[in-house]
């Protein structure tokens, strides 16, 4: 009877010994008894994404961190949540015992896509099995959907067809966008080359299912001109349309103006006082060429004709001046002087107007008076009487 009860005994006391076994006092055994006192773990750093917005076809995220120390000597491996709100009550992500990286950073890609158009929150904490340390700082990053322009498709004018009018109007169907897209509106680029370096730039907002625009002022007749347009909104701007060109009709016969009213005070040919409009300007031009006709007729060689109409272009903009206008000479888009063009300021703003069809040998320069773009007045005194 003795000798059954020792049997018996002695399994229980070595199977109590195994389970003493089972949680070494060893720091670096996988069954260490824990907490392990005197062992402090920092929280890792949260770096990335944080504060970003992530497109919602740039998924899966992933998320990085700085990894946190120890003063003990077991491993660290990492928990990670992410939450829909800043108090980590409602999860929709979570991942425990990732393993370290290696550099001082860790980071794990999230298995699947997050819902788009809301703002995330994650943190993580290190632990060595036996020791946990505090959560980080939450970090934040919103997925959102972006917004995809395309480009608009120009209908007129189109494919090098003659203007109907030197002030045409550009319109294309507006351009098809997807995603949360606010307000757009349209940058229409006019040329006179499909390099576009020498251009005019408007803003225009879209209208509805097709966009137009029509020149405020009109263009240099019989001229070739390039276009293209392209949408923008708030956040994003879509691609350029495929270049278009046009001409400009030719320039309408010039109209002639009326008898200048002459000034009692002198009794010349000088447009006499009144208001500072397009029309009365118009006069003042043509008066200036009505008293000097000598400067307007056909002379023998190129640079006589050249000449006289330089020496007419300054004493229009003098007579300008006398009526009280503030007129000024052009400076052309390549830098050069024109010399026969001119500005005008009238109408709160400076406008250039194209006055002469210049001569040559055998020609006379002939007048006329229509606007064209842009001003870029050079100041200067003219040629008195």
């Amino acid at each position: 009877m003795t000798n059954r009860a020792l049997c018996v005994v002695l399994p229980l006391a070595l199977l109590l010994t195994a389970c003493e076994a089972a949680k070494s006092s060893n720091p670096l055994s996988p069954s260490v008894a824990g907490p392990i006192p005197g062992v402090d773990i920092s929280a890792p750093k949260p770096l990335e994404p944080n504060g970003a917005q992530v497109a919602v076809d740039k998924q899966p995220v992933t998320l990085l961190i700085e990894n946190a120390a120890s003063t003990g000597v077991r491993p660290l491996s990492y928990d990670f949540e992410v939450a829909i709100d800043a108090g980590f009550t409602n999860t929709v992500f979570t991942r425990q015992a990732v393993e370290a990286g290696s550099g001082g950073r860790t980071s794990i890609r999230l298995p699947d896509a997050l819902a788009t158009d809301r703002s995330y929150y994650w943190r993580a904490r290190a632990a060595d099995g036996a020791n946990s340390g505090p959560y980080s700082a939450a970090a934040n990053f919103k997925v959102y959907t972006p917004v995809v322009i395309e480009a608009p498709t120009p209908t007129a004018p189109i494919g090098n067809a003659t203007a109907s009018s030197l002030q045409p109007t550009f319109s294309w169907t507006n351009a098809r966008r997807t995603g949360p897209a606010g307000a757009v509106a349209y940058v229409l680029e006019l040329g006179d080359s499909d390099s576009f370096a020498n251009k005019l730039a408007v803003d225009v907002a879209e209208q509805p299912n097709a966009t137009s625009y029509t020149t405020p002022s009109p263009l240099p007749p019989s001229k070739q001109y390039y276009w293209h347009v392209r949408a923008y909104e708030a956040t994003s701007s879509g691609p350029w349309s495929g270049t278009q060109t046009f001409t400009t009709p030719a320039a309408p016969p010039p109209t002639p103006a009326p008898p200048p009213a002459p000034d009692p005070r002198d009794g010349s040919k000088h447009v006499g006082p009144g208001p500072l409009t397009v029309d009365r300007a118009q006069q003042v031009v043509f008066a200036t060429a009505a008293e000097f006709p000598q400067l307007f007729r056909v002379f023998g060689s190129d640079s006589e004709a050249e000449g006289a109409a330089q020496q007419a272009l300054l004493r229009t903009i003098w007579h300008l001046q006398l009526a009280g206008y503030q007129a000024a000479r052009q400076r052309n888009p390549s830098g050069a002087i024109s010399g026969d063009k001119l500005n005008i300021y009238v109408d709160g703003g400076w406008h250039a107007y194209d006055i002469y069809s210049l001569g040559f040998a055998g020609r006379a320069t002939t007048v006329q008076f229509f606007e064209v773009t842009p001003a870029s007045p050079l100041a200067d005194p003219g040629i008195p009487d």
